[in-house]
């Protein structure tokens, strides 16, 4: 039979008697135990205190009642346990994010399914209905009878997401560390969608996000914010927690985070950085965003121009590189000066002994750290560069500039 949580609310519940125990108020899930399972009914009973039936102590659900199995001694006095979720406080009107669909929604209703299971029935959590027949549900719950809510819900369309696409928005850290519920669902959004995502939240909910993420996955999703949103959500957070954030995202994306920041606070953050990290922080903070040493990253990968393919190949699998963004390699000649540059792909197709000098891409272009931005436009769209290379005075590579810094300084012009 078709349930759904508004339904539930202020049913009557009798015991293994037939004696009434109370009416339905409240039921909770116990994610830790069973992540869509109604694991306990909370029962009011007027004055009295409200009593807790479990989940193995319900034997039938039919005809607006709830019946136990169990008479009303063995249910307990309720008392408030925060590793509870509980179904109308917490999820009723609350913001979710549908995985599935990397959106925010607002849920309107709940569908539950009956799952008989030793003797006694368990409620599932089946859906959850951002729709407009959860919202009917909700305008007409106690006002018509539900067989003309029934029919009434079935002339507008379904709007649902399955329960395991969903992910909680928690604010409060207690309660996310008790509820143990996994954000493994938010860590495998792309960090672009993520952001987008957060954008739609309150800061509250998105200070709970980042909080909940591992170090790379918030960083990559801060580098994908709005620079406002970024600086609020970064001065809000522990200092420690935001410094290990700042460490795991590209140098020239931290700097650009910690440039937006009050000078107190970026060298607060600085301070709790390892001492490398650091330095190559604050190397990039002396230049101004608008030229190339302000756009560079100085985390690129560089070889000899004279080594050859295979040995290329064997250096790089032992290195710990962001294989994803390992796009081209910067080259140097024998003096330790930039040569040029050589995309991985025309290494992966090369001869096992060719040297990747043969195979650099020509021209051989660079820019040095002083260059205006507009230079670096212009570079990119003359020779349809992926990536660019900056000097320094003496024409060692000091950084690179890939397409995608490009792509996003145009966009937010």
């Amino acid at each position: 039979m078709e349930l759904y949580a508004t339904q539930l609310m202020g049913v009557k519940t009798y015991d293994v008697k037939g004696n009434y125990v109370g009416r339905v108020r409240e039921f909770f899930i116990e994610p830790a135990e069973a992540p869509n399972r109604i694991s306990h009914f909370l029962l009011s009973r007027g004055r009295f205190q409200p009593l807790v039936a479990k989940h193995d102590q319900v034997a039938a659900i039919s005809d607006g009642k709830i019946s136990l199995n169990v008479g009303e001694k063995a249910l307990e006095i309720y008392q408030p346990n925060e590793s509870w979720l509980a179904v109308h406080k917490d999820l009723l009107d609350q913001q979710i994010i549908d995985t599935r669909g990397r959106k925010v929604v607002r849920v309107n209703d709940l569908d539950l399914a009956e799952q008989r299971s030793n003797g006694n029935v368990e409620l599932r959590l089946t859906q959850v209905d951002v729709g407009l027949p959860g919202a009917v549900r909700r305008l007409l719950q106690g006002v018509v009878p539900w067989n003309v809510v029934r029919k009434l819900q079935s002339r507008f369309p379904q709007r649902a997401i399955r329960w395991e696409f969903v992910n909680l928005i928690e604010p409060d850290p207690l309660r996310r560390v008790k509820l143990r519920i996994t954000h493994e669902k938010l860590e495998d959004l792309h960090p672009a969608d993520l952001a987008d995502i957060m954008e739609e939240l309150s800061a509250t909910e998105r200070q709970s996000i980042i909080a909940s993420l591992d170090e790379e996955t918030a960083g990559a999703v801060l580098g994908e914010l709005d620079a406002r949103l970024t600086t609020q959500i970064v001065e809000d957070l522990d200092p420690e927690k935001a410094a290990d954030i700042l460490e795991e995202m590209p140098r020239d994306a931290a700097a650009d985070v910690l440039a937006d920041l009050p000078k107190e606070t970026s060298e607060e953050l600085l301070e709790e950085m390892p001492g490398h990290e650091a330095r190559e922080v604050r190397e990039l903070l002396e230049f101004d965003p608008a030229t190339a040493g302000g756009m560079m990253n100085t985390e690129f990968v560089f070889v000899s121009e004279s080594a050859t393919r295979d040995e290329v190949l064997e250096w790089l699998r032992r290195q710990e590189h962001n294989r994803d963004q390992l796009d081209t390699i910067v080259l140097l000649d024998d003096k330790a000066q930039y040569s040029g540059a050589v995309p991985v792909m025309r290494i992966l197709l090369a001869a096992p002994d060719e040297r990747l000098a043969a195979l650099r891409m020509e021209p051989v272009v660079s820019l040095p750290a002083e260059a205006d931005e507009k230079e670096v436009f212009q570079l990119f769209d003359k020779y349809n560069l992926r990536m660019l290379t900056v000097v320094d005075k003496d024409n060692r590579p000091i950084g690179t500039i890939a397409v995608d810094d490009v792509v996003s300084r145009l966009v937010k012009k």
